[in-house]
């Protein structure tokens, strides 16, 4: 039961090589650019939608930092989208393997941090020990400051794959009591399905929060260092 359940999770293999990297790849095959596809409404909305989060994004930071608009931009697109295809019957879900969340997170991280010691280096090091500190607590306070900092890419990384894959584990829980009670009690079957359907719309709002949550968390680590 177990094997059968975490089965989803498991990247799929073709003649022994994983295709986890050809899976990343087709978001960005559906999201076309406006060379390749006529202007229409879908495009549109896109356009529009990318602008409405650009800017409310952006609105908090300094030129240094909205120089990291397009990437993180692209950033949530590229989830969100993933996301969203992993709720298709018979795919792959790549956000729910940490392994890859924590390639994502870390060079982000290290990129923001990294920024912060070369530009505002006395500020960098100010969030590591608080002003009118007792002398005594200084060097515990150092230290937990310290493993906050090293946490953070850590923490985007789990949040990410611990939402996505509760809810993928949930539906799959719910849709196989469903084809189970469709022969032993059609009235219960009928309920569970209503909640299967109820779950599967909070599904994919759950899926595009968690990219704007990644993207977002991502960018005020951002502004803290620039």
């Amino acid at each position: 039961m177990n094997e059968n359940l975490f089965a989803s999770f498991i990247t799929p293999t073709m003649m022994g090589l994983p295709i986890v990297i050809f899976i990343i790849m087709i978001p960005s095959i559906l999201l076309s650019s406006s060379k390749r596809l006529v202007t229409n409404r879908y495009f549109s909305f896109l356009h529009w939608l990318v602008k409405l989060i650009t800017k409310q994004m952006m609105l908090i930071h300094t030129p240094k930092g909205r120089t990291w608009s397009l990437m993180l931009v692209s950033l949530m697109m590229f989830i969100g989208s993933t996301n969203l295809l992993g709720l298709l019957p018979h795919t792959f879900t790549p956000t729910t393997q940490l392994s890859m969340n924590l390639g994502m997170a870390i060079p982000l991280w290290a990129g923001a941090v990294i920024l912060g010691f070369r530009h505002k280096l006395k500020s960098s090091l100010a969030h590591f020990l608080p002003q009118g500190t007792p002398i005594s607590l200084i060097p515990m306070l150092i230290i937990i400051e310290t493993i906050s900092l090293f946490i953070q890419p850590m923490a985007l990384a789990v949040r990410l794959t611990a939402n996505i894959t509760a809810g993928h584990l949930l539906i799959h829980l719910i849709g196989g009591a469903t084809l189970v009670l469709m022969s032993i009690s059609p009235p219960t079957a009928s309920i569970t399905f209503i909640i299967l359907a109820l779950l599967t719309v909070l599904e994919f709002a759950v899926a595009l929060i968690q990219a704007y949550v990644f993207t977002l968390l991502v960018s005020l680590y951002l502004h803290d260092n620039t």
